[in-house]
């Protein structure tokens, strides 16, 4: 196991949020954490349906194109972290790949500038919220 994983493709492809796995929020199921997540930008469930059947790519574009909740800055890493989780517990298969991940550094590295949630491959900068997630959810599902 590489002490440090830097990016989510190839066998590591499973700790994106691009993944297809089948996620629950407010009552509703999404193909993918990232639909999920760019659902959670709004809060009205008419605006949100749409999301139900994007691929993720489809929802990153849509996401950009929501008026956000008024509360998103400070609820953003919370409902990624509810999100995060329920893949990960919902889905045993993929719970047991991060877990075998052991005690390696996840990050979220990216060419596309996303330093908050992960980090830029080039400068290996960033706040890597999503990584940061992964690992404290690794550490409670060990406890």
């Amino acid at each position: 196991m590489p002490a440090r994983i830097t990016e989510f493709q190839n066998e590591y492809r499973f700790l994106s949020n691009f993944y297809p796995s089948e996620v629950h929020l407010d009552g509703a199921v999404y193909p993918s954490v990232e639909a999920a997540f760019q659902a959670a930008k709004c809060l009205d469930p008419a605006l949100r349906k749409p999301f139900e059947t994007m691929n993720p790519s489809q929802a990153k574009r849509a996401g950009r194109r929501v008026d956000l909740r008024p509360d998103w800055d400070q609820v953003r890493i919370a409902v990624m972290t509810e999100l995060v989780k329920d893949k990960f517990t919902r889905h045993t298969d993929l719970q047991t790949k991060l877990l075998a991940t052991g005690d390696a550094e996840l990050l979220e590295g990216n060419t596309w500038n996303d330093t908050f949630w992960g980090v830029d491959l080039k400068t290996m900068r960033g706040e890597n919220h999503l990584g940061i997630i992964l690992m404290e959810l690794r550490s409670q599902l060990l406890r």
